[in-house]
């Protein structure tokens, strides 16, 4: 399942949902909200979506892994709201028989929600200037 999330995300719930008796790998992705981005210094972000487009679009991403890779559990969450340095923006989950369908998937998965889910990010930067960030051709996290 893919969600969109106005809250934090609780590690240890999103990696029972992916326990299958079947799985002996789990993959994890955690992306996290840095300090920096092009050489400017940035203090915060604020991510939107379109949660609704958001999650559809998500889960269709996740239906095409769970058959590209034949893995077994797949899951991945999206922060939206005003995040802090540090603060987990982005999580996926992959459980699968052997590891390297596994680590393949979760990398699959993350590049496609950057590049198709409708999520947006503006950085606040150290001289109090903010900016939406690759808006012009996408708006991607």
């Amino acid at each position: 399942m893919f969600r969109i999330s106005a809250e934090p995300l609780d590690l240890i719930a999103l990696k029972t949902d992916l326990l299958d008796p079947r799985a002996g790998a789990c993959v994890t992705f955690e992306g996290w909200v840095r300090n920096h981005n092009e050489g400017k210094p940035v203090q915060a972000l604020d991510y939107e979506a379109y949660a609704e487009l958001a999650e559809a679009e998500g889960n269709r991403i996740l239906i095409e892994a769970r058959e590209k890779f034949a893995v077994q559990t797949v899951s991945a969450v999206h922060r939206v709201g005003a995040l802090q340095i540090g603060d987990l923006a982005v999580w996926v989950g992959v459980g699968s028989a052997h590891r390297g369908e596994a680590f393949e998937a979760c990398r699959y998965i993350i590049e496609e929600v950057k590049a198709r889910v409708p999520i947006w990010k503006k950085e606040h930067y150290a001289d109090g200037a903010s900016e939406w960030i690759n808006c012009a051709t996408q708006r991607s996290s």
